[in-house]
């Protein structure tokens, strides 16, 4: 794809004007670091708040005429393993959209609107967004309305998102993880989720192209705040544990395989009525022959995507999904797709770097701590 194919974000100009080292990724010319670099950028999201624009990401809202919570909810119950119908005002679940054999097609963000029964407002990945509303809208259509957004979504996130939000929005603060209100920042309207793909704290905001340069203008002026590219948000969900839809798991993966066992909702494991539920729940039970693992190199080598994982005899148990260096781990960190019989935490291994095999051992996820906001204790 040349950059003349590639679509450009609805911040472009301000992510040059900011130095952003722009690339080509899921169809889009993004910015893939800025000056401070990708190991600076990472640890200042560490440390204080970074702004990340993840516009690229499909928003849609899916609603019922004049209907209630259940019904929607039931219908995209249809197509994702979690639960929905269950699911509180203002609440956001994290699950997968699932092909009829139980594999993963993509993971979303499905959000109950505070204010509007038989709403439900969807959040999923750039790559494969056309795909997951042609299957939605194909599923549902006459049941339910699909209405895909174009709106800039931006994420703040680090130890003092809080802060920085709570100037414009005195309720940002005390907002719970996984939860979304409709507010204004600085007189802007926005969807203020807090949530996020780095492991620490921090919210998403989906705003009006229009008003989106003005909010993150105001954002960025914060002596806390700085710009973030591409790959310190790889390196940061990486040390968290999170996976990348096409990399660690993929429609080869079910959500056991992919150990996203959380993204199954209770009731779902008892009733079914998702796609590929017979196999996921039987899985449930009796287990995989692939599980994803942590994957820690003992050396200072990162093992990059690709790399084939053989078990300390040399036979060939899998390979690594995603791999890098871990700036606030101080060390290689990776996520693999192994035979389950190998997956223990403390197992030896070898990862083949450049020819060459390398010991490493499976560790138990995230490398680093996941310190998100579940509200006062």
């Amino acid at each position: 794809m040349t950059d003349q194919d590639l679509q450009t974000l609805p911040l472009d100009a301000l992510h040059r004007e900011l130095g952003g080292k722009m690339v080509s990724f899921a169809g889009y010319s993004m910015p893939v670091q800025y000056p401070m670099g990708v190991k600076g950028e990472h640890l200042h999201v560490r440390e204080k708040a970074g702004l990340f624009d993840v516009s690229h990401m499909g928003q849609a809202y899916l609603s019922v005429e004049q209907g209630e919570h259940e019904q929607v909810a039931r219908l995209i119950e249809e197509l994702v393993s979690a639960e929905i119908v269950k699911l509180g005002k203002g609440r956001i679940r994290y699950t997968v959209l699932l092909n009829e054999e139980g594999g993963i097609l993509d993971d979303l963000m499905v959000t109950r609107l505070p204010d509007q029964d038989g709403k439900l407002f969807l959040v999923v990945n750039a790559a494969v967004k056309e795909q997951d509303f042609a299957l939605i809208g194909e599923t549902l259509g006459g049941r339910a309305k699909l209405d895909v957004l174009d709106r800039c979504l931006l994420a703040l996130q680090g130890p003092l998102a809080h802060t920085v939000l709570s100037a414009l929005d005195p309720m940002a603060a005390e907002m719970p993880f996984m939860s979304m209100r409709e507010t204004q920042l600085d007189g802007i309207p926005v969807m203020l989720s807090r949530c996020g793909y780095t492991g620490e704290d921090g919210y998403e905001i989906s705003v009006a192209n229009s008003d989106a340069e003005r909010l993150a203008r105001r954002l960025l002026a914060h002596d806390d705040v700085a710009p973030i590219g591409l790959g310190a948000r790889d390196s940061l969900r990486l040390e968290a544990g999170l996976c990348l839809y096409g990399h660690d798991m993929t429609p080869e993966d079910t959500p056991v395989s992919a150990g996203l066992n959380f993204a199954i909702g209770k009731r779902r494991r008892e009733e079914g009525g998702f796609p590929g539920a017979e196999r996921i729940i039987r899985e449930l039970h009796e287990g995989t022959d692939t599980l994803r693992v942590g994957l820690k190199p003992l050396g200072r080598v990162p093992a990059r995507e690709g790399a084939e994982v053989q078990s300390e005899d040399g036979e060939t148990i899998g390979k690594v999904t995603s791999g890098g260096f871990g700036p606030t781990y101080e060390a290689p960190v990776a996520m693999g797709r192994i035979d389950t019989k190998h997956a223990e935490p403390g197992t030896k291994v070898r990862i083949l770097v450049r020819g060459k095999p390398l010991e490493a051992e499976v560790v138990k996820l995230p490398f680093v701590e996941q310190r998100y906001y579940r509200g006062k204790k």
